[in-house]
């Protein structure tokens, strides 16, 4: 994207970290995401917009190959992280997954006390060599997530036992604790109350300092709120790509203009 001579300011310009080059997803016979070109950008948080339906999500699990785990799915096109092609056959897709972090829309903790469903990663990766290491890993990654303080003292219940809100945070905190490079959030919020949301805006606001993070969400306040690019989906395609604020105040396609005003959706 940059092939200009490094000047003072590349240092503040952001690297593109995944590259979706002429995606497309099937299922079965139905085309659900057609030809899809984007550049995301490291330390970055990038939003997918978008109406029910329209192949956002869809998108999103292509980035870490979770459709993999759906039989009629079929992606076709290149996607490369750090410019690698993450559907290279010799690519495993656990290894995967740990560089490749994700949140799901309901707050899903492994029915393991809170230590366990941090410590689980690491251990499965080998990312400690001693319980030592791993309390470590375990405590950064918690307070990464914005929890440890409510959870300190009581490491050994179950995750399941706490808010809605502190689960999210919780999951948010499991993820990072592989430490991955990019964090894929599918409507992290959508089943939480505001103050919550809040809470978890206000995090990923901060988790964008060391990560790339891209989020899916139904609400365009917090696609205003929190990223910093946004991309704009319908009916299977990438409609329009480009900073936040200019494509929720002067999109360049009627259609995102509609979207934005409420005309379709």
């Amino acid at each position: 994207m940059y092939d200009t001579a490094k000047t003072e300011s590349a240092l503040d310009q952001t690297e593109t970290k995944i590259s979706a080059r002429n995606v497309q997803v099937y299922y079965g016979d139905t085309h659900a995401i057609k030809d899809v070109n984007v550049e995301i950008e490291d330390k970055t948080v990038t939003a997918f917009i978008g109406p029910s339906g329209c192949g956002k999500s869809t998108f999103l699990r292509c980035l870490n190959r979770m459709n993999d785990t759906i039989d009629i799915c079929r992606v076709t096109g290149d996607i490369l992280l750090d410019g690698e092609d993450i559907y290279d056959p010799k690519v495993d897709p656990v290894q995967l997954r740990a560089k490749v972090g994700m949140v799901f829309q309901k707050p899903n903790p492994f029915p393991k006390s809170i230590y366990d469903n941090i410590a689980y990663g690491p251990r499965i990766h080998g990312l400690a060599r001693n319980k030592a290491e791993l309390d470590e890993i375990v405590e950064k990654s918690l307070r990464r997530g914005a929890i440890w303080d409510e959870v300190k003292d009581r490491l050994d219940a179950p995750g399941t036992g706490l808010s809605g809100g502190q689960q999210q945070r919780l999951c948010i905190a499991r993820a990072i604790a592989t430490e991955p490079e990019v964090l894929l959030m599918d409507e992290p919020c959508s089943a939480l109350d505001p103050i919550a949301t809040a809470q978890v805006e206000e995090l990923i606001d901060e988790l964008r300092q060391s990560y790339s993070v891209v989020i899916v969400t139904h609400s365009m306040q917090q696609a205003a709120r929190v990223s910093q690019k946004t991309a704009f989906f319908h009916l299977g395609h990438l409609v329009e790509y480009g900073e936040t604020g200019q494509i929720f105040t002067n999109p360049e396609d009627p259609r995102t203009e509609s979207y934005i005003t409420g005309r379709i959706g």
